[in-house]
């Protein structure tokens, strides 16, 4: 059994792995992060080698390595945490998931494969039919 535990989170607003990519790729360190209104409860599996995993148009399509937690307090005086991404991104398998509010824990042995280097989706499928195909259930 892994001693590590992933997140999932909708990327919302993000159309394609290449638009999250030039964010990511834009970001400054400091702002290298996403914050959510509540704090992770199993931060230490989070800190001891997870990812948070992107969904984008309704199928998981990248992740990125957790580096940290930080507290942020908001205009409002409300406790929030960032959670502190790494570079790259990184792309992954497609797999279909439903909507879901904030963030979901995604055990290593349900998380998808990365795709090599250079691999922009599953065994030479244009994006889009990869996507159906994911939706649907077949890959």
């Amino acid at each position: 059994m892994a001693d590590y535990i992933h997140l999932v989170k909708l990327c919302v607003g993000v159309d394609s792995f290449e638009q999250l990519e030039s964010y990511v790729e834009m970001a400054p360190g400091a702002a290298r992060g996403h914050t959510t209104r509540m704090w992770p409860k199993q931060e230490e599996k989070l800190l001891n080698g997870g990812s948070l995993y992107w969904v984008i148009k309704g199928v998981i399509q990248a992740r990125q390595k957790i580096e940290g937690l930080e507290e942020v307090i908001g205009e409002d005086g409300v406790r929030r945490c960032r959670i502190m991404l790494g570079k790259p991104l990184i792309r992954t398998a497609n797999a279909q998931r439903r909507p879901f509010q904030g963030w979901r824990y995604l055990k290593p042995e349900d998380a998808p494969a990365d795709l090599p280097k250079g691999r922009k989706c599953e065994p030479d499928l244009p994006p889009e039919l990869a996507q159906t195909l994911a939706e649907i259930g077949v890959i």
